[in-house]
């Protein structure tokens, strides 16, 4: 059996790594009455920490505890598979170690997968700077990942909000159980001013419950994580991968019946189910997953698929590019549950709102000086930063423009010069 390890860096990295680990012992622990410790325990769970603490100016001090701490994690593994590294973009900690630890792995560990969970910070987040710490990870996001799944503190708050809703229109007959991620201590649901960041957790950590469930337990069509890499990355500057998860009632523990099998699949590809605010439906896809998890056949998942090719703009040197999995297990509670990963021009908005809010410091070379008084910091790594990211807008732009028949051709060949 393939093994992972999971990285999980900055304060965003740590709350949401626990989370899964919580609900991941939560599975585990329904599906093996007996507690033994099984293979599927065995794929993730090690009594190693693998947790990395600090910033990035403190990268180059630790980086020979921070190997040694890698290495001893990758020797307890009889096949490592792939690394996940999860944190956040706009704090020092989470957006500069956590790349550090990137290149620190490409470095070490060439050969396995390296899968980033990155968090985006909204535009009223209060780090000033976040814009100059998003921007300068994500050229080492370009360069050093193999896949990243963007996801928008934003479109986690909304999805919180549905959830709220859900609960309290009343005409679905929920109630929630009384130690839910959406209750308060006091039995009672959140207020939106709130700012529920346990619940927002909870959606990044059922997406990865998602996203792992194959390497845990067993199912008809079982995929491996580097498959995700494999088929859903034409390109290798563009492996950011949209996801979604379906139904929404899954993130919370709230008792209500099941959707329509084929109405959670529609919601898979629908604005509101976005982990990122962006609407897949009206841009280019370059490829699409599903990973379904519970009572579900091979043939709705082609049924289903057939049903809503017409309506998705798939690229047209890939019309078929779709990769399927199948996990019998389902989230402890419900009946299924659906994970869609899409590789789809959806993303560069994100991007392009992230270039403005950088731009509107750089112009003024606001809070720059915190910056360049660190040692091997120099401003010459933020030009190259938001170079980056423009050849990353203008990648997707072309690809746009192949949608409507301007260009048949996109960014394939210049890749491969």
């Amino acid at each position: 059996m393939t093994q992972s390890v999971v990285v999980q860096v900055g304060q965003c990295g740590n709350q949401v790594g626990c989370r899964f680990w919580d609900l991941a012992l939560r599975e585990h622990a329904a599906v093996n009455k007996k507690g033994i410790y099984d293979e599927a325990l065995s794929s993730f769970f090690r009594n190693v920490d693998t947790r990395a603490v600090g910033c990035k100016v403190y990268g180059c001090q630790y980086r020979e505890n921070i190997v040694e701490k890698l290495r001893k994690t990758a020797e307890h593994c009889d096949c490592l598979q792939c690394f996940f590294i999860i944190h956040s973009m706009g704090g020092g900690t989470g957006s500069g170690l956590g790349t550090f630890v990137l290149n620190l792995l490409e470095d070490e560990f060439p050969e396995v997968y390296r899968f980033v969970t990155s968090v985006y910070p909204s535009g009223e987040d209060d780090v000033i700077t976040s814009p100059y710490n998003s921007v300068l990870a994500m050229k080492e996001l370009n360069e050093h990942a193999d896949c990243v799944l963007p996801i928008e503190n934003e479109s986690l708050f909304d999805i919180v909000n549905k959830i709220h809703q859900m609960i309290n229109s009343g005409k679905l007959g929920s109630t929630v159980k009384p130690n839910s991620l959406v209750t308060s201590s006091a039995g009672t649901a959140k207020t939106v001013q709130e700012k529920p960041f346990d619940a927002m957790n909870n959606i990044v950590a059922n997406l990865l419950l998602n996203l792992t469930s194959s390497a845990r337990f067993e199912g008809s069509l079982n995929m491996d994580l580097n498959e995700i890499s494999m088929n859903l990355v034409p390109f290798p500057r563009l492996h950011y991968l949209v996801s979604s998860l379906t139904p929404l009632y899954t993130l919370a523990d709230v008792n209500i019946p099941s959707r329509r099998l084929d109405q959670m699949f529609s919601d898979a590809f629908s604005r509101d189910h976005q982990l990122i605010r962006a609407d897949p439906k009206h841009s280019l896809y370059l490829a699409c997953a599903l990973l379904v998890r519970g009572n579900v056949q091979v043939s709705d998942l082609r049924r289903n698929i057939e049903r809503l090719k017409p309506s998705l703009h798939f690229i047209s040197w890939n019309q078929e590019g779709w990769k399927t999995s199948l996990c019998s297990v389902p989230p402890v509670g419900h009946s299924h549950s659906l994970l869609a990963l899409a590789n789809n021009t959806c993303v560069k908005p994100t991007f392009m709102e992230l270039k403005d809010r950088f731009m509107k410091l750089y112009k003024k070379k606001a809070h720059l000086h915190h910056y360049l008084q660190v040692d091997g910091m120099e401003q010459g790594c933020f030009s190259e930063a938001i170079s980056s990211l423009s050849d990353l807008i203008e990648e997707y732009n072309e690809l746009d423009a192949s949608k409507g028949g301007l260009r048949t051709d996109p960014s394939r060949l210049k890749i491969a010069v």
